[in-house]
């Protein structure tokens, strides 16, 4: 599964241009430029299940560092801080996870 048919390549290509220097990564700015943002809760949801790897229901840590990876192959990895970040803003329950309800809630913020 991949983003095609969900976002357009050039507002995702854009939007992984926007954050390419380190810790330059911003959920709410990248959200908004792939298109992410704007899309519906049902779409919203089937990005979540490409960025969680290993299918588990939950994003963990080692999938948000690889996060800007499955929208562009060839994409920097978050860094370290990016991807502590980006974790504690997502996991509005504390388990060290972002859920799907919570992966939509953060998008849709």
């Amino acid at each position: 599964m991949s983003f095609a048919g969900v976002l357009a390549d050039a507002d995702v290509k854009a939007a992984i241009a926007a954050c390419a220097a380190a810790d330059s990564f911003n959920y709410k700015t990248f959200f908004k430029a792939c298109g992410l943002s704007a899309k519906s809760h049902e779409e919203v949801k089937k990005a979540f299940f490409v960025i969680d790897q290993d299918q588990s229901g939950f994003i963990e840590e080692d999938e948000l560092k690889l996060f800007l990876q499955t929208f562009a192959a060839g994409a920097r990895e978050l860094t370290a801080a990016e991807t502590k970040a980006f974790l504690a803003v997502g996991d509005a329950d504390g388990d060290g996870m972002i859920g799907v309800d919570e992966f939509v809630t953060l998008v849709k913020a």
